[in-house]
């Protein structure tokens, strides 16, 4: 099988990652959970998950409704490491809604044009209208993390940056416009493993890019970087939610049952929504390096 980037993730796991990361892997089995700072073992249970995301399914849909006959605008954030889960999150999210209502925002990278524009121009360009739910998968936050790890903005793009984050997102609350920050936290080793499974998968090769390659390389950098973000950006009106996502099924669940929560909509089912799982869901109290 021809691997992409010449097999550099197998590279890496075989010839550079920590030794205790790789034998973690190697000893792993295919449902246990392999972040020893997770508080469960094991990943949900396949039932179990498929009968709560139902659930949370139909309470969705009532969501939708909801914000389409009252023009309510939501707009939800998904920041996390690479693998850390931030497309299916948004997937389930989306499963049973209207698309039309429902946008996907995953911008490239900026144009020659853009790159001279103000820094949040163009997200501000794809906020919801009246009535809309935007997934925004990655988004200005690239300056804090992904920008900064990679050389791709200067010190003083950076600063400038934390300096107007929290007026553009308070702007944005007092403007009417829901706005939730999911911060996807991810331990190394399960990391690692999503892209080894990922580099032998012909259905999943694509989702790997040069950086993901290249990031492998630089993880206490990515830490030091989250790290200030999330203490720079977190505000009592635009506050980060932390999402340990090492289970990608409690993962999901977690972040559709916070946002059902927090929004008082016509029909909601409180029992139907059950209760967020405090000890992986929470304030940036609960991100671990």
């Amino acid at each position: 099988m021809n691997l992409p980037f010449n097999g550099a993730i197998s590279d890496f796991f075989e010839n550079h990652a920590p030794e205790q990361i790789r034998s973690t892997i190697k000893r792993a089995d295919k449902d246990e959970i392999v972040s020893t700072s997770y508080p469960y073992t094991e990943e949900m249970r396949g039932k179990t998950y498929e009968k709560e995301m139902e659930r949370l399914q139909i309470e969705l849909v009532k969501l939708q409704y909801w914000a389409r006959e009252t023009g309510t605008r939501i707009a939800m954030v998904f920041e996390g490491r690479d693998a850390a889960g931030k497309g299916g999150t948004i997937s389930r999210f989306r499963e049973s809604l209207n698309p039309r209502g429902a946008r996907v925002v995953a911008l490239p990278k900026p144009s020659d044009v853009e790159a001279t524009q103000w820094y949040f121009q163009r997200y501000v360009d794809h906020l919801p209208a009246g009535g809309e739910i935007v997934f925004y998968d990655r988004s200005w936050y690239n300056r804090g993390v992904v920008e900064h790890v990679f050389g791709f903005c200067n010190e003083t793009e950076r600063e400038h940056f934390f300096r107007q984050v929290p007026e553009f997102e308070h702007m944005l609350v007092d403007e009417g416009i829901y706005l939730f920050k999911f911060w996807l936290n991810v331990g190394r080793a399960e990391q690692l493993r999503r892209f080894l499974a990922r580099e032998r998968d012909p259905l999943k090769q694509w989702k790997l890019s040069k950086i993901d390659v290249d990031g492998l390389h630089k993880w206490d950098a990515y830490t030091d970087a989250i790290r200030e973000t999330l203490h720079r950006s977190h505000s009592k009106h635009a506050p980060w939610t932390i999402v340990k996502s090492d289970d990608k099924k409690r993962a999901r669940l977690a972040a559709i049952r916070h946002v059902l929560t927090a929004l008082d909509y016509t029909g909601r089912d409180l029992q139907a929504i059950g209760h967020c799982d405090a000890a992986i869901c929470g304030g940036p109290d609960l991100w671990d390096a």
